[in-house]
């Protein structure tokens, strides 16, 4: 079986209670919204309303609430009270892999943007009191507007495709160029080192959860911590998940009205952001994390890789890339140590998605692309 093949026949998902168009705060609409929830995810609404009463201004009950059925990370549910909506994500009980689930990260970043240039869903409270739902969360504002979940952008006319990608590389330019220390953010990571740091951090979280041996994340493992980048010195606050289906658009223009799911970010080198935007599109088009593997950008109006990153450098005012083999190869790792992660999660009966046990299948398919990527570029 091709690669291809394989990746579309793991990470096709059947899912239930489908809803339309786009995704919900942070979780694909594709995913749904269930009026059932797992075990130990039940929220306590009595409990929960008083609190948010307390904290929210004009929020008034009753409560209700639905759990988003998607979403591997953090479980994120609707809320809906006195004819308002809003969103709260929490930490998913159990034991949990050190630093994972980092919903205070989220929050506090939320709080430092919203009002900035890079746009945000208002944060309303983080509550660390584990008493209220039985772990720590955040409630912040519903997002109207559209997203777009598959990069191919078919229910858009090709004439409006390159703007949406032009856009997307705005805003991440955008985002690279914030005042740290401006918006209450200096000591949100540390600096200098960022790629030798996270490799040793998506490595001790991939041995952490390794449930067997796969020679194609060993290889890889092997080839980035001899090829680490000298230097490292470039330092932004990054997003750590920017990819297509985590923006919300205006309804009637090609601008970003909010930028969703900010768990994994922090201090870091600019170019983490980047590659990973350019890996996601490098999977296939048809996913849980669709791609546009095999399609023709040309045709499809949509910018080359190429002339993305030319974008974004003359945005930003930088010369030409150094070392994106390695950008891209260490986006394709992390990514594959998440997967792990959520597969061992899934294992413990912690994973809040039923369909998490797929992920065991994509972790040694990623690796092999990041080994691919760095055999062309040595050829």
């Amino acid at each position: 079986m091709s690669f291809t093949k394989f990746m579309l026949t793991i990470m096709q998902v059947n899912f239930t209670n489908v809803i339309g168009g786009g995704k919900l705060n942070g979780i694909p609409a594709e995913y749904g919204v269930s009026c059932m929830t797992s075990s130990g995810l039940e929220l306590d609404t009595e409990r929960l309303s008083t609190y948010l009463g307390r904290h929210i201004e004009g929020f008034a009950g009753p409560l209700s609430y639905q759990k988003f059925s998607g979403g591997q990370s953090n479980p994120t549910y609707l809320l809906k009270a006195g004819g308002s909506k809003y969103v709260l994500r929490r930490k998913p009980p159990g034991d949990l892999l050190p630093s994972a689930h980092a919903v205070d990260r989220e929050y506090r970043v939320l709080k430092a943007l919203h009002g900035t240039a890079v746009p945000v869903a208002k944060p309303y409270v983080l509550c660390e009191d584990t008493d209220v739902i039985g772990s720590m969360f955040y409630v912040m504002s519903f997002q109207e507007g559209r997203i777009f979940w598959n990069p191919a952008l078919p229910e858009l006319d090709v004439a409006d495709h390159h703007p949406v990608f032009d856009e997307m590389i705005r805003v991440l330019a955008a985002l690279h160029s914030v005042d740290t220390g401006a918006v209450g953010l200096s000591d949100f990571g540390k600096p200098g080192n960022y790629f030798q740091r996270q490799y040793s951090r998506w490595t001790k979280q991939y041995r952490a959860a390794e449930t067997s041996n796969l020679p194609e994340m060993e290889q890889l493992m092997g080839w980035l911590s001899r090829n680490l980048p000298d230097g490292d010195g470039s330092v932004s606050l990054i997003h750590g998940d920017f990819r297509i289906d985590n923006f919300i658009f205006a309804s009637d223009a090609p601008q970003i009205t909010a930028v969703l799911d900010w768990e994994l970010s922090t201090l870091g080198h600019p170019m983490a952001d980047l590659g990973y935007f350019c890996v996601c599109l490098r999977l296939p088009p048809t996913g849980l994390i669709r791609g546009l593997q095999g399609l023709d950008r040309a045709a499809l109006n949509i910018p080359s890789e190429a002339e993305m990153i030319e974008r974004y450098c003359s945005l930003r005012d930088l010369p030409e890339i150094e070392n994106w083999t390695f950008y891209l190869a260490f986006s394709f790792f992390r990514m594959a140590a998440i997967a792990q992660g959520v597969y061992s999660r899934a294992l413990a009966g912690n994973a809040s998605n039923e369909n998490a046990m797929a992920f065991k299948g994509l972790v040694a398919p990623l690796a092999q692309m990041a080994l691919d990527e760095i055999a062309a570029a040595t050829h």
